[in-house]
């Protein structure tokens, strides 16, 4: 054969030869250890107390790489000690001096990017070309653009201040890119850090720490504690740990929001997904082709957005499913280190059991399967890319994370189908649009719940665009201004007042009689007020209001579990008011505080009657009461986006959406204002909200009724609920139709309640910890903190040009 022949061979086959990177330096890196790593603590690397030690694996040939150490309760100590002891100085440096320390990191990563992407191949399995062309260009950036932040954190951010340590527990998916989301923000915000890295993929953590001691970086601001499930659960328990901050599973981040619930621990998760990608027939399907392997193939499909539901309008769905199948033969499965490679191997062989059962559970449930390169898989832990064809919406596969190459294929015909199909999961991370109609794509990206939307592109990343999910996919944001604010806390919460301590027990309380004697005027008892009516509660029981000497005021109905169904079924109903126009809701918002205003004797001699306030104090709560009305109003159509410009030829929209319906129980002290400062940001944002008004103090929220019906305001947007406080908040807290719940109740467990009992459909939480607001200053209730809890942040990516 001449050379001309096999040159002229290969360009007709397009075979790739082995192109493999060397591990030399990476095995010499290794060797300096002894293949033993131990913790970082305190800017020292230390043993683990009780000596013990486990293996990490190379998962491609099942190599031990080294011995890691094996954190215990005494480690986690001492590093929570260290980070406690260095927090208040890193803190109090200037922010051009983080700044520099973070600038040093991101050089640092760069000047060392071909080792770490050799290391974390090595350790995780994933393809050397996606660690050196992703992974660790990408937390380079991270560094470099929190850097910013430090800089410039004091004018941007005022009044916020850091948590103080953070405990930080990553996944093995991404194990250095993650460390870097995690660590960065967290060090520009003022917060110093003990991290646990996945115990499968260690090794580029430890490269990590040893970058931060060649930085100079102050003992203690970074520490990384190694070990397992036990370690990280450590971890979160420790009582001198002010935030949490997880990535990994969504049935982990239950037991992580349960074990956090009540402590006034901060709270970021990022969970699990089963993102959709939405073909049009309009679409261009050669692209759309590559970003369906790019969605589902890339990392082996071990990604929490992974594009792992295909969704394919039905006239381009067989032409589309055999362009797939075509292109999944030339994709090739084999040594990480070989840069020519598709897909490396599977982290373990419990993940590649696990991904197969699914697999097979899905064939068993109707699905086609379609593996055209699985005889040519090498041995091991290398799973093939994986099409399942005719799955149908509640098929296992189509609803549960499989975390592994394999694509679920569904249809549909009209847009309106499209995004049923999309938000017909549980989960809310990402999802990506193909269609050359740029009007059909940006009207199906809002229609989408997720935190990311991807048009004719996917898995696209940058530290300046927030990423996170809705729903069971978690909550918080990492990236950008968003990403900041989720390692930051209001200045003032610290000098707020605890409540005192509140006997009346937070399990069901029992219906409580109204008093017998007789009212002065015709007997009214207040209703609920649900779907835009009033309406008696399900139970027939009232309740009595008293005064401070014991007289009856009224009576109010005693919702029970019931009602506060039927008023998130009405509220589910006004879903147009989430998109109707900011304008519209700022005009109602003002009609609002206008029918305030023509009776505000009457609402201020209600305050009086029921609190024994002064008249004075009373006139001041209705005024303050007008005047936040204005406020959101006002900001009803100018709490705006952003746009995002990463490095690359597209523009990340991001959207501020409503949460979606919001729980918001009310505090006793400020009844009317409490009542407003919680129900007008939430109504402002496009939010529909289920109420529980004042235990002790409710006619003001139940006389507001008439306001509401004189108001324009759409049946269902506000619902009211009267009752026992306790029992309402954990019916709302558990109801898995809820999208959120804001807590400023007087009970010092309250918080740990509505924590604790959210955790079913992992919804927004927003509780007080047991601290009492004042309600007419405006610093501590009024403003931008209550506009960001009512609203989701969705990026929308979008590229340009030609």
């Amino acid at each position: 054969m001449t050379a001309q022949t096999k040159i002229a061979e290969i360009f007709e086959t397009m075979e790739y030869g082995p192109a493999p990177e060397s591990s030399g330096t990476a095995k010499e890196w290794l060797a300096q250890h002894n293949s033993k790593f131990g913790h970082f603590i305190n800017g020292k690397w230390v043993v683990p107390t009780k000596g013990k030690w486990f293996d990490t694996k190379n998962p491609a040939t099942g190599e031990v790489l080294g011995k890691v150490s094996l954190g215990t309760k005494t480690d986690v100590d001492n590093a929570v000690k260290a980070a406690r002891k260095a927090q208040k100085s890193w803190a109090a440096l200037e922010g051009f001096q983080r700044a520099k320390y973070l600038y040093a990191i991101a050089r640092l990563i760069q000047k060392n990017s071909r080792l770490l992407a050799v290391i974390e191949s090595l350790d995780n399995g994933k393809p050397i070309r996606e660690t050196r062309d992703l992974d660790v260009n990408l937390a380079a950036r991270h560094f470099y653009h929190h850097a910013g932040w430090a800089q410039i954190l004091d004018t941007e951010f005022p009044g916020y201040e850091a948590y103080g340590v953070v405990g930080q527990v990553i996944p093995w998916n991404f194990p250095f890119l993650m460390l870097a989301w995690k660590i960065a923000p967290a060090l520009a915000a003022g917060n110093t850090v003990v991290l646990k890295p996945a115990e499968p993929t260690p090794l580029t953590a430890v490269l990590f720490a040893e970058l931060c001691e060649e930085a100079g970086l102050p003992p203690g601001v970074v520490n990384i504690v190694q070990g397992d499930g036990s370690t990280g659960a450590e971890i979160v328990k420790h009582p001198d740990i002010n935030k949490i901050a997880f990535t990994g599973s969504t049935d982990v981040g239950r037991v992580i929001r349960n074990a956090t619930a009540g402590t006034g621990k901060g709270l970021t998760l990022e969970l699990g997904g089963k993102s959709p990608t939405i073909v049009f027939e309009n679409a261009d399907l050669d692209s759309a082709v590559e970003g369906v392997v790019d969605g589902i193939w890339f990392n082996q499909g071990e990604v929490c957005c992974a594009g792992s539901r295909l969704l394919l309008q039905e006239g381009i769905a067989e032409k589309m499913i055999a362009k797939l199948k075509e292109r999944m033969t030339h994709m090739r499965v084999g040594s990480p280190l070989d840069k020519a490679i598709d897909m490396g191997a599977i982290i373990s062989q419990e993940q590649y059991d696990k991904i197969d059962s699914m697999v097979k559970q899905g064939v068993r449930e109707g699905a086609t399967l379609v593996q055209p390169g699985k005889d040519s898989c090498p041995k091991g832990c290398f799973y093939p890319p994986t099409m399942l064809t005719n799955v149908q919406p509640a098929s296992t596969v189509a609803q549960e994370e499989i975390f592994g190459p394999v694509v679920s294929v569904m249809t549909f015909r009209t847009p309106e189908e499209a995004v049923l199909l999309a938000n017909n999961s549980r989960f809310g991370l990402a999802a990506s649009i193909w269609s050359e109609n740029i009007n059909l794509a940006l009207d199906v990206a809002p229609k989408i719940k997720a935190g990311v939307v991807w048009i004719n592109s996917t898995n696209m990343f940058d530290a300046a665009c927030g990423f996170g999910g809705y729903r069971e996919s978690g909550f918080g944001r990492e990236g950008g201004r968003e990403g900041m604010y989720s390692y930051l806390k209001p200045s003032f919460l610290k000098s707020l007042p605890v409540y005192k301590e509140n006997k009346a027990k937070l399990s069901a309380a029992k219906h409580t009689p109204a008093p017998v004697e007789g009212l002065a005027n015709i007997d009214r008892t207040a209703k609920l007020y649900i779907g835009g009516k009033q309406a008696r509660p399900d139970g027939a029981y009232s309740l009595g209001i008293t005064d401070k000497k014991g007289k009856l005021l009224g009576q109010v109905g005693e919702g029970n579990r019931k009602d506060i169904r039927n008023a998130v079924e009405a509220a589910k109903k006004a879903e147009g008011w989430s998109k109707s126009a900011h304008h519209l809701r700022a005009q109602i918002l003002y009609y609002i505080a206008e029918n305030l205003s023509t009776r505000k004797d009457e609402f201020k001699k209600r305050i009086v009657q029921m609190t024994g306030v002064t008249p004075v104090a009373a006139a001041k709560e209705v005024d303050e009461s007008i005047r936040r009305l204005f406020t959101y109003a006002a900001w009803a159509d100018k709490y705006d986006g952003d746009v995002h410009y990463p490095p690359a030829r597209l523009v990340s929209v991001a959207m501020k959406e409503s949460v979606g319906i919001l729980g918001l129980v009310c505090p006793d002290e400020a009844p009317l204002l409490g009542f407003v400062s919680l129900f007008a940001p939430a109504m402002a944002m496009g939010n529909r909200s289920v109420i529980i008004p004042s235990e002790k103090y409710p006619l003001s929220a139940t006389d507001f009724y008439q306001i509401f019906d004189t108001s324009d305001v759409p049946a269902g947007v506000v619902n009211i609920v009267t009752g026992d406080r306790a029992t309402l908040t954990k019916t709302l807290a558990e109801h898995d139709e809820l999208d959120g719940l804001w807590y400023f109740g007087s009970d010092v467990s309250g918080s740990e309640l509505v924590e604790k009992s959210s955790t079913g459909n992992l919804k927004r939480t927003w509780v007080n910890n047991g601290k009492q607001r004042d309600w007419l200053d405006r610093v501590e209730a009024e403003g931008e903190e209550f506009l960001r809890h009512a609203v989701e942040i969705k990026n929308v990516w979008i590229p340009y040009g030609e």
